[in-house]
């Protein structure tokens, strides 16, 4: 079977923006926003993301990283802004911010990050697929797109897929170390 050519795909054209209001039930005690809600709707809004540049169904393979920088509060509106940053074989990162404010959108601020690896698969969702490869425009979108070969390569080496001597891109990182 000859391998599908993918054509490739602007940052851009799957750049997702979702917002929620925080309402009480979906607070602690504290009457701050729970952070398992608060992974549950940046899973969703990565997941849409990754499914509009793969056209495919995607499934959650890793998730790196979740800073948890501000807290968000009742009657607060978040901001959550996904974007693909590379793609491998049949695999996606993806990153996410978010952002919250009042409901008049006074006070801004940025409080959480992380970065989400999906992939796609066929349409019986059962194999994975190849996925268009992604071009970064933006000075923002090529420091992504560069830094996810080493954060692709330390999932894979915490994940017992690689071994530590076989990663070579995070060997370059660190050969002025040595």
């Amino acid at each position: 079977m000859a391998k599908q050519t993918l054509s490739p795909k602007k940052v851009a054209d799957s750049r997702t923006v979702m917002t929620e209001l925080i309402m009480p039930n979906d607070t602690n005690p504290m009457g701050n926003l729970m952070g398992g809600y608060l992974m549950r709707w940046m899973d969703i809004v990565c997941a849409i993301c990754a499914g509009k540049h793969c056209e495919a169904h995607v499934v959650t393979a890793a998730v790196d990283y979740i800073s948890f920088q501000n807290p968000i509060s009742l009657g607060d509106v978040i901001t959550l802004e996904a974007s693909v940053t590379r793609a491998f074989n049949t695999s996606v990162e993806v990153y996410v911010e978010v952002f919250a404010s009042n409901m008049k959108g006074q006070q801004p601020r940025r409080c959480n990050h992380a970065y989400f690896t999906f992939v796609a698969l066929d349409d019986k969702r059962k194999n994975p697929i190849s996925v268009p490869p992604v071009i970064p425009l933006s000075s923002e979108e090529q420091h992504l797109f560069e830094g996810a070969a080493r954060r692709r390569e330390l999932r894979l080496i915490l994940s017992g897929r690689i071994k530590p001597k076989d990663a070579t891109e995070v060997r370059k990182f660190f050969a002025d170390l040595e």
